[in-house]
């Protein structure tokens, strides 16, 4: 993968505009694709594995669902988002280009930054997000072994006290320091980051059942929602899919180092369905079982933890969380932004300052506001999954209906009016039409949802906008195609 210290070998395009290429950018040669199946299930690992990841799954109790129910619900969920992603990467993978370039297909060269803006906004926000869940064990541990830490924690400062601002500024320094030693050493820690989770996360679920066997699974968190219990379970299922939304926009900035398509699906399979499953179980045992070993749902592991009180296991747990949640970092929130900041202005700003400007942002965002109620995560989850939705309906639709899976590679990096790809000098204003269109719905819908204005639509509001994005975008260009084909009089 590019990066300052491992930069794989690209095909060098001739002619290239310098608005549109620089090395990380390029498309990746042929020896450049290393990924196998490993490599990618080890990338899904990273990602499922974090604390946010593990909240957001126990937030779905919350809707009035039992255990089975929430259970049941991710797996419909997780299937739809396998078959989803090995659509969005197939293009990258045939090409090997990222995400931002791929956007080019369907938004044209200078559009695309519209898409690459509002996919690295999301992914600031959740690097933030993920640091400072990451920082709260990090002040777990920190008062477990110096309690007298503790009077740093009765100040606010921005919202944070004195102890939590120390504890987030390290976890900020440590993903900094890990992210700029290039993408060689972020792929070792992204293979070790995957598996070193279940070693607690088991721990915990064996511990949780032997205190309260398997009766705690039939428990509900809230009180039963009205209505139909499967309407509610299909809600849940599409959360789990806007969860993924980001990814579901850049998968392709890893699927393009992939050995072939055997290997992207298959790593997908072990990564998506099975691996989603099993941290599953262990979230619905752990999360259900909370309630009658601590008298309350606690949503989150570290906390957990931190109950147990035995300062050696809190140890373990902590650092496993920290480098669990550095994981998720690297794959959902760092990558994409830096390629997509990197792809505002290519000449001046590579993949690595890219990284450094995403760091920077992340901060700047306070993430923590985010998180400050129990159902934060939940709706915003819903919102950016309805704004991402309409661009993964476009660029699907584009290239599957519009392109029929064929891509001059040199239009990508052309200003020149004849490329394919320069539209409207830079612009599809199709493009931009079916966005603006679907994402003014799905978003809207989310937000009347959100605030219980109408019952559960908000709840698909990815869904709504990728089908509205797509059909808008293939009629719109079709009828395009259909004009420009008529011969003048």
């Amino acid at each position: 993968m590019a990066g300052p210290h491992a930069t794989p070998p690209v095909i060098a395009i001739t002619g290239a505009h310098p608005r549109l290429y620089n090395h990380d950018l390029a498309p990746t040669a042929p020896e450049g694709k290393t990924w196998g199946v490993f490599s990618i299930f080890a990338m899904w690992m990273s990602d499922v594995h974090s604390v946010g990841g593990y909240t957001f799954a126990a937030s779905l109790f919350f809707l009035g669902l039992t255990g089975w129910q929430v259970l049941l619900s991710m797996v419909v969920g997780i299937t739809a988002v396998y078959f989803l992603m090995n659509l969005i990467g197939r293009p990258s993978l045939k090409y090997g280009t990222p995400f931002p370039v791929v956007a080019r297909m369907s938004f044209g060269v200078m559009g695309a930054n519209l898409a690459a803006i509002l996919r690295g906004v999301v992914g600031i926000v959740w690097y933030g997000v993920q640091t400072y869940f990451a920082s709260k064990a990090v002040q777990v541990l920190v008062l477990t072994w110096f309690p007298q830490a503790e009077t740093l924690t009765h100040n606010s400062i921005l919202g944070l006290s004195t102890l939590g601002w120390f504890s987030f500024g390290f976890m900020w320094i440590f993903q900094l320091l890990i992210f700029l030693n290039g993408m060689e050493t972020i792929r070792k820690f992204i293979d070790f980051c995957g598996p070193v989770v279940y070693v607690v996360m088991f721990a915990l679920a064996i511990w949780i059942l032997s205190q309260t066997g398997f009766s705690s699974l039939d428990l509900q968190l809230s009180p039963p929602a009205e209505g139909s219990s499967l309407g509610h379970m299909a809600n849940a299922a599409m959360l789990i899919v806007a969860y993924f939304a980001a990814l579901l926009l850049n998968f392709g900035d890893f699927s393009r180092f992939g050995r072939d398509e055997r290997a992207m699906k298959v790593g997908n399979l072990l990564g998506l369905p099975l691996n989603f499953i099993v941290f599953a179980i262990i979230t619905v045992i752990v999360t259900a079982g909370t309630v009658k070993v601590f008298g309350e749902a606690i949503m989150d592991p570290v906390a957990i933890v931190e109950k147990i009180g035995n300062p050696w296991i809190v140890a373990l747990g902590s650092i496993t969380f920290i480098v669990a949640t550095m994981g998720i970092n690297i794959v959902a929130n760092f990558v994409s932004p830096a390629y997509d900041i990197s792809n505002l202005n290519p000449e001046k700003i590579n993949f690595r300052l890219g990284g450094l400007i995403t760091s920077i942002l992340s901060v700047m965002v306070c993430p923590w506001l985010f998180v400050s109620s129990p159902q934060a995560i939940t709706i915003f989850v819903s919102i950016f999954g309805a704004i991402l939705g309409p661009m993964f309906g476009i660029m699907v639709g584009d290239y599957y209906f519009v392109k029929k899976q064929h891509v001059v590679v040199e239009d990508l990096y052309t200003m020149s009016p004849s490329g394919s790809l320069y539209f409207e000098n830079g612009w599809n204003r199709r493009a931009l039409i079916a966005l603006a269109i679907s994402g003014t719905i799905s978003i809207g819908l989310s937000l009347l949802g959100a605030y219980k204005v109408i019952p559960n639509v908000g709840d698909w509001g990815w869904l709504i906008g990728a089908a509205l994005g797509g059909l808008l975008h293939v009629a719109l260009m079709t009828q395009t195609s259909q004009v420009a084909s008529v011969p003048a009089e």
